[in-house]
Order: C-alpha cells, then structure tokens, then sequence
C-alpha cells in the first residue's frame, strides 16, 4: 500500500488580547521569582551549598555561598519570567520557560542544602540522576504504552493495572521458577492481559474507554491482592522472593563523570527503556506501521478507505501497549521491592500525565516521566537530610508536580483526533 499523508485537521485560533498563555505563564514565573529571590534568600545562611560530582561528600564540587545562589537562581528565575511576560518570540518560549523554572529550582536547593544540619549540606548529583531515572523508570514504561494506545485511538486509563499485573505476575512467576527471565516474560504477559480486556471491551463492545480503564485498575488490584493474601502472604519465601536483575556496567561509557555512573551501570530496566523510547519513536514517525496508526489515531475512516484494518491495528496496538507496561511493572519486582498489595501507588495515572504532559510523543513522554522522577527523588533527598519541609508535604511533591504541569505547564495540546471514539465499520 503506497503511504498516503493524514489529512490535516483544522484548528481555530482565538484572539487571546494582552494575556495570551505565554504572559499569563511569564506574570506566574516572575512571581515564583521574586518570592525565591525574597524568601528563600532570607532563609538560606552564609553556608556553601555543595553539589558534588560523586555519590559522597567527597570529591569534585560545584559550590557557592547558600544566600547568595538563592538570590541569584530566584532573580534568574524573575528575569525569565519577566521576558515571557513582556513576550518574547514563540520559538524562544520553552527554553526561557525552562531557564526560568531550572533557576527557580536551584534557588531553592542553595536554601536547603546550605541549611541542611553539618555533615549534610551537600547534594550527590550522581545518586540524584541515577535515583531520578529509576523512580521515572516505570512512568516511561507506563507513558509509552499509553502512547501505543492512543495514537491508535484507545484511551488507556488501565496504565496503572498494567504496572501492578506486571509487577505482579514477574514476582510471582519469577519466585516459582527461580529465573528473571521468567519472570520478565511473565510480567509482559499479565500487563497484556489487562490490554487485551481493554481491547476486547472497548474495540469489541464499545464500552466506555475511560469507565473501562478505572474497572481494569481496579480488577488489578482486586486480583493481585487477594493472591497475594492467599499465596505470598502464606509462604514468601516461596511465592514473593524473586530472583533481581544486576547491575550491567558498560566500559567506557561508565566513567564519564557524572552521567556515567548514573546511566551507564544501571540494569536492564533502565536500557531497556531508553532503547523503547527510540524504537517506538522510529516506527511511530519514520515507518509504514506508524503512519497507519497515526492515520487510525486521527481518522480511521480515511484509514478504513485506503485499505487500513482499524480494528485489527487497534487490537495489536493496545495488547502491545500491555506488553511495555507490564514490563514496566517488572521492574519493581525483579529489580527492587518485593511485592505488596497496590504498590504501584498510582504511577498509572501519573504515567497517563507524562503522556499528556509529553504531547503524546515518545521523546516527550521521557522527558515529562525524568520530571516526575525528578520531583520524586528530590522529596527522598530533602527527606534525608533533615529539611524543615513538612514530611507530609515532601510526599505530596510528585503528585503536586504532577497536576501543576498538566494544568499549568502544558499548555494547549491537541489528543490524536479519534482518541476514545469507538469505530464502527459501515
């Protein structure tokens, strides 16, 4: 079949006046700006706020006195947002935006570090990447399947139940065999499981997508936790002691400072995902596979009349979705935790987030998961060192990122066109 070009779909501009999105964006960074220049300056001390290069106190250091790197990152941060307000051309909008926000964050960093108790006021940026692209790992996994899913028009709200069948199904498989790659190959089958329901529900039955997903997460926990009651909660080390996936160190690359040691000696999971990143990536906008789900994804009747089988693709694409996710699921229980009852804890649905927040693109999926990850690890490492933060706020911090990006930082997105419409061949 000769590959033929998705038809465009008109969108309409309204007139925004004076606040358009980007001002409105600048007027709320400038004011993060000031309140960092202001009050994180006051509050941080005259301390050096030490970030090293290594996972120790020790070794080289990027260091400046802690008031005065709170100033200067909070009136970076302030600069920022007073060009987006005054308006700046769009295509210098993200990287303003990101200069800002990154100076903003920094701001607040030199305040806790050079607050932090003698002995702690320091930050290992080699534990901070390695545990950001850990705690991001099933987010991308996660984000990627939703990707599958809804560029062929599947809403995927089961993410979650897919992360916890997978986890799940690798944990226990993975103990009774006494082997990882069981257990790795069971987890992708049970996060399929739960694909293939959704595809049979809502391509088959037309069920509601979205009321679908939400009784799929619930099967799934339903499911794994009376299993869990019944079987590993009986005899653990039978049923829920799997076998881990080790650490493979690639030389060479693993020495480069900084990075190395945080990406380059990680375990399957982690170059399993990037490599994903860039498969799916590649057939999604350079192969024939790809324009056709991006064709179904947006309009599957155009599809159908070139000859396309919607529902065919739509079948193979959200079980493949499945595959990914419950991978994604493994890689708690055969490289973390053991299993326990939800221990998924919502990473579905900030998964889902990644996914929006990502603008339904791979690349951008990974990015918005290393973010959630980011926030992630940065409330474990506040918690490590004694910040006067709250505990409780602290563990609200991936979630709150979570819901400032998507309503705030996203901006106007467009889902693929026929996301969460079911098709009905006439």
């Amino acid at each position: 079949m000769s590959t033929t070009a998705v038809p465009e779909v008109a969108v309409t501009t309204v007139d925004e006046g004076f606040w358009t999105r980007a001002r409105k964006t600048g007027a709320v960074l400038l004011a993060l700006g000031v309140l960092a220049t202001v009050l994180f300056g006051a509050l941080a001390t005259g301390q050096q706020a030490r970030f090293t290069l290594s996972e120790t106190e020790g070794g080289a250091a990027l260091e400046i006195n802690g008031t005065v790197g709170a100033i200067l990152f909070g009136v970076i941060a302030a600069v920022a947002g007073a060009a987006l307000l005054a308006g700046v051309p769009k295509r210098w909008f993200t990287l303003v935006l990101g200069v800002g926000l990154v100076g903003f964050v920094l701001s607040f960093l030199c305040w806790q570090v050079s607050a932090a108790p003698d002995g702690r006021n320091f930050m290992p940026l080699v534990n901070i990447v390695r545990g950001t692209f850990i705690l991001a790992l099933p987010l991308i996994f996660g984000a990627l399947a939703g990707v599958l899913c809804e560029r062929s028009g599947v809403v995927n709200v089961a993410i979650e139940g897919q992360l916890l069948m997978g986890a799940f199904s690798g944990a226990l498989f993975g103990s009774i065999s006494g082997s990882v790659w069981v257990g790795l190959v069971a987890a992708a089958i049970g996060g399929a499981l739960i694909s293939l329901l959704l595809a049979v529900f809502a391509i088959r039955y037309l069920v509601d997508q979205v009321v679908m997903g939400i009784v799929l997460n619930l099967l799934a926990v339903g499911v794994t936790g009376f299993l869990y009651e019944r079987l590993m909660q009986t005899d653990a080390t039978k049923y829920n002691s799997a076998p881990r996936f080790s650490n493979w160190e690639i030389p060479l690359l693993k020495d480069i400072p900084l990075i190395g040691p945080a990406l380059f000696r990680g375990n399957i999971f982690l170059y399993l995902g990037l490599l994903l990143v860039l498969v799916i990536h590649i057939a999604l906008f350079r192969t024939r596979w790809g324009l056709r789900t991006r064709s179904v994804g947006e309009h599957p009747t155009a599809a159908d009349t070139l000859g396309v089988k919607v529902l065919r693709l739509r079948y193979r694409n959200v079980i493949m979705a499945g595959l990914v996710a419950g991978v994604g699921g493994a890689s708690y229980t055969l490289a973390l935790y053991s299993f326990t009852k939800n221990m998924i804890g919502g990473k579905g649905f900030i998964a889902l987030a990644a996914l929006i927040f990502g603008r339904w693109s791979p690349t951008g999926a990974l990015l918005a998961a290393l973010f959630f990850g980011f926030a992630d690890q940065l409330a474990t490492y506040l918690g490590a060192i004694g910040s006067s933060i709250p505990s409780q706020f602290l563990a609200m911090l991936p979630y709150l990122a979570t819901i400032l990006a998507v309503a705030g930082l996203v901006g106007r997105v467009r889902a693929p066109a026929a996301d969460g419409k079911p098709y009905i061949k006439g």
